[in-house]
């Protein structure tokens, strides 16, 4: 799994991948993301609509936590499997790109990422 933050992104300077290695089992892992981060962003490699989610997002002021799944992960949650990418905001499933899609056109976006805290 490999976690890409934004340059912006508490201002950590990160600018590509940051591989997160470590005891913890991936579906805790994924599951303290989620807790920790107002807007997730569930992708595979390469994915360009993970981008044009990541775009979109940023246009409207939140900058997402992008994590990469490799092969045989999966996001948390029957509504992100079937979704990828899948996002997360608040800790609650979206959808893919359709659902983020439906949420900014219908207006409610830019209020659901404010209550996340994003």
């Amino acid at each position: 799994m490999e976690i890409a933050a934004s340059s912006t992104q508490g201002g950590l300077g990160l600018g590509g991948a940051l591989t997160i290695d470590g005891g913890e089992a991936p579906e805790r892992r994924m599951e303290r993301l989620l807790r920790e981060s107002p807007v997730v962003v569930f992708s595979r490699p390469g994915c360009c609509m993970a981008h044009v989610m990541r775009r979109l997002l940023e246009a409207v002021g939140a900058h997402p936590t992008v994590i990469v799944l490799e092969e045989g992960e999966t996001a948390p949650g029957p509504a992100a499997a079937e979704a990828m990418p899948a996002l997360f905001i608040g800790g609650a499933a979206v959808g893919g790109l359709e659902g983020l899609m439906a949420l900014h056109l219908g207006g409610g976006l830019v209020p659901l990422l404010r209550e996340a805290g994003a």
